[in-house]
């Protein structure tokens, strides 16, 4: 008995670690996701590395905003009306699943073309979390969700995204499995 609840102890450890081991990006760093100010998306998204498992964070005001995952062509032209995948909660995660071009933009009209876009390109990763949290894990899915999360295919490689928050997700994970021992050694 103790060493099935010593078992179950270490499999809940490793799923708490393996989901964070994907970094969280949240777009647009402090300012977010808006078309006022002068942040530009694609210079932000040239100056980071993403990875598959890593997730992208839209926060927003959903009065104003929202979130349109599209094809390359749309993107180009700013056409949120077929979008692969919509949000619009205010902040929303998107997981990463796996490498290529991710394209996103705001539906709400003129706010693509005044730069409220981004083109996402995402690196093969060389150690797979264990496990990854869904935007349904976090509280946000989709209001139009696609078959499955994949990006659009686009064009040859560009820059790339990185990290913001690895040190919380280490502290979770201390957090998390500082909880499962304490719970392993209690029976």
């Amino acid at each position: 008995m103790a060493c099935t609840k010593r078992t179950l102890a270490f499999l809940l450890m490793l799923a708490f670690v393996g989901v964070s081991l994907g970094a969280v990006h949240k777009v647009g760093d402090s300012t977010g996701w808006t078309s006022l100010g002068n942040i530009d998306y694609l210079k932000w998204a040239s100056t980071k590395n993403f990875h598959v498992g890593d997730s992208l964070l839209f926060q927003y005001n959903p009065q104003f905003h929202n979130v349109m995952q599209v094809t390359h062509d749309d993107f180009q032209s700013c056409n949120g009306t077929s979008a692969i995948a919509s949000y619009t909660s205010g902040s929303d995660s998107v997981t990463l699943k796996r490498p290529g071009h991710f394209y996103f933009l705001c539906g709400v009209p003129g706010h693509c073309q005044a730069g409220q876009k981004v083109d996402v390109l995402v690196k093969s990763s060389s150690k797979a979390p264990i496990a990854s949290l869904s935007p349904s894990t976090l509280g946000s899915s989709p209001a139009n969700p696609p078959s499955e999360m994949l990006g659009a295919p686009g064009p040859a490689q560009s820059s790339a995204l990185s990290l913001i928050s690895s040190k919380n997700s280490l502290a979770w994970s201390l957090v998390a499995v500082g909880g499962v021992f304490g719970f392993a050694f209690y029976f």
